[in-house]
């Protein structure tokens, strides 16, 4: 990894803390009462996955073996994206989704302000391509700069009905998959795409590596979780 500014990934650590505070609100909030009272449990485990992926990423094990396919990166996101799945297929893992309350769900997304600049600050130090940034292909900013206004005007003021928050929902996914979609075809992998002048390297290593292996899917397991709860359940926001 070349060198970087200290405030970039000291800014990147504090986007990772940021994004369990935010996490373990939505636990606490839960009408599960067994998850209220034990929201702990899975901000443990969580935690335990950072420093695995943590240490991974410091020995370059991300960075070896780019080529091959599946490229070793697939363990950095496998596990948390087979989770998502499980949740959404089991029935406890549906009474789980079910339980999450909407409001603390779409406070999360403010992490992706943070993180856009952070991608920023990567790409002016070549460590990714300008299309992972607002600069490029990237608008998943906006994602971030809404989600308070939607707070407000949806759970506060009581101004935005439940489609209006279902389509922020979809739209806010569709930026989400589009920036990890150029991210992944951006990366030194067998089957890269784009940006060969200035490949995406960052996200191979510590501590970018919790970007693809923990906030990626947290924002994602959020929207979804709220597009099933808009769809199935009469929610009255």
């Amino acid at each position: 990894m070349i060198d970087l500014p200290i405030y970039i990934p000291f800014v990147f650590g504090l986007t990772v803390v940021l994004t369990l505070f935010f996490f373990y609100q939505v636990l606490n909030s839960s009408t599960d009462e067994t998850i209220k009272k034990n929201p702990g449990i899975i901000i443990t485990i969580l935690v335990a996955w950072i420093l695995l992926q943590s240490f991974l990423a410091y020995k370059n094990f991300y960075n070896t073996g780019t080529k091959d396919f599946p490229p070793r990166f697939m363990i950095a996101v496998g596990p948390m994206l087979l989770t998502i799945v499980l949740l959404f297929i089991t029935t406890k893992g549906k009474r789980f989704i079910d339980s999450l309350p909407l409001i603390n769900i779409t406070w999360l997304n403010i992490v992706r302000i943070p993180v856009e600049i952070v991608l920023y600050w990567l790409f002016l130090n070549k460590a990714v391509p300008e299309l992972m940034t607002f600069a490029g292909r990237n608008f998943d900013i906006l994602s971030g700069i809404t989600a308070p206004l939607i707070v407000y005007f949806c759970f506060t003021k009581h101004r935005i009905k439940k489609n209006i928050l279902l389509l922020w929902n979809v739209i806010a996914l569709c930026l989400l998959i589009n920036i990890v979609a150029n991210a992944i075809l951006s990366a030194p992998f067998s089957f890269q795409k784009f940006a060969f002048d200035q490949p995406n390297i960052a996200v191979l290593n510590f501590p970018f590596i919790l970007l693809p292996a923990l906030i990626v899917p947290v924002v994602l397991f959020g929207h979804l979780v709220s597009i099933r709860q808009l769809l199935l359940k009469n929610n009255h926001v």
